[in-house]
């Protein structure tokens, strides 16, 4: 009989990829949705990709309750904690880093009461990285982000943490169930649907043309499947019980990814804006803003950056190029006309 993943948030970016990937794997999958009106159209982004065969099934959860996460969590050898919660702005901060933290335990307890084998949590690269990226350097996962300082951004505060809760719980556990978080950087690559983008927003408004220019910042960029692959590997690999992994992919510039949309697309790249903006350009705008721009900011002229030797040491794993990851986002994005 196959193994049983409950994938929490079927109808987000990530956990949808890592569907794909289970079931191509071999594994019987459970997901969680807020709804039952959300079903069919994970199953329908799901197909495009693989073939389902009655394997991937439904539980209906929410992270802000604790209704649902017992039945959800019922016969599962393994759980991926995908979901968060939605939210960045600073007006809803008390209430994302609740939800995110809150979540997060909810879905650790329920599986540590049952006894599941291990549980990988998402978390992100920021929940590792200094205060400012403005200081040369590239840091690991023994580094934690600080929470108490006060120029984080909400989202970075609520991902570390969410983190920093379920690693609090494990040390006060004594089960059988492991713990495993893994910290992406940006993540791209194709989508299933058009319903849920996630974090290719961007790229989408570089291919329609919306970005007139590109700001000074670099992104540790990971493919969609590439960080789907790590999470699988983080899940059966013995040697990564009890620890945080890195997946942020290769380092790229804006411009450098605006460069690559624009040639590698051919025509349906002619859109694409290469313009450098100048730093003082991007301040000004995001003070007038509507768009949250100000959480650029503290990212422009990065100099920081995340190593990801322990992820190959440990796992053997190996994400593919960063060029390869921009192109195949800008070419789905265009084949599912979500620009």
């Amino acid at each position: 009989m196959a193994e049983l993943v409950l994938v929490t948030g079927g109808s987000g970016y990530v956990a949808g990829w890592c569907i794909v990937e289970l079931l191509k794997r071999g594994y019987d999958v459970r997901t969680t949705v807020r709804g039952a009106d959300k079903e069919a159209a994970v199953l329908a982004a799901v197909s495009t990709a693989v073939d389902p065969a009655g394997r991937l099934s439904f539980a209906i959860a929410d992270l802000t309750a604790d209704d649902g996460w017992d039945a959800a969590v019922k016969d599962v050898d393994y759980v991926l904690h995908v979901a968060a919660p939605l939210g960045r702005n600073a007006d809803d901060e008390a209430a994302l880093i609740a939800a995110a933290r809150d979540g997060a335990l909810r879905v650790l307890g329920a599986a540590a009461a049952t006894g599941v084998k291990r549980v990988v949590l998402t978390s992100a690269a920021n929940a590792a990285s200094p205060s400012s990226y403005a200081t040369d350097g590239v840091t690991d996962e023994t580094l934690w982000t600080d929470p108490e300082d006060p120029t984080l951004i909400p989202y970075r505060r609520s991902k570390t943490l969410a983190e920093r809760a379920v690693w609090d719980f494990m040390a006060d556990y004594d089960g059988p169930t492991e713990l495993t978080t893994i910290l992406p950087g940006a993540v791209f690559g194709p989508i299933l649907t058009t319903n849920t983008t996630g974090s290719v927003d961007i790229i989408a408004r570089m291919v329609s043309g919306k970005l007139p220019g590109v700001p000074r910042i670099g992104l540790e960029i990971v493919d969609v499947r590439d960080l789907a692959d790590i999470h699988i590997r983080a899940m059966t690999t013995p040697a990564a019980a009890g620890e945080r992994f890195l997946a942020t992919g290769e380092f790229m510039w804006m411009r450098d990814m605006a460069r690559t949309l624009h040639d590698g697309l051919g025509q349906r790249g002619n859109q694409v804006s290469t313009r450098q903006l100048p730093d003082f350009a991007v301040r000004l705008a995001a003070r007038f803003s509507d768009v949250s721009l100000g959480e650029v900011i503290p990212a422009l002229g990065r100099r920081n950056r995340h190593s990801t030797e322990k992820a190959k040491r440990i796992l053997d794993w190996q994400p593919r190029p960063a060029t390869r990851t921009v192109l195949d986002c800008g070419t789905s994005l265009l084949d599912h006309n979500a620009t």
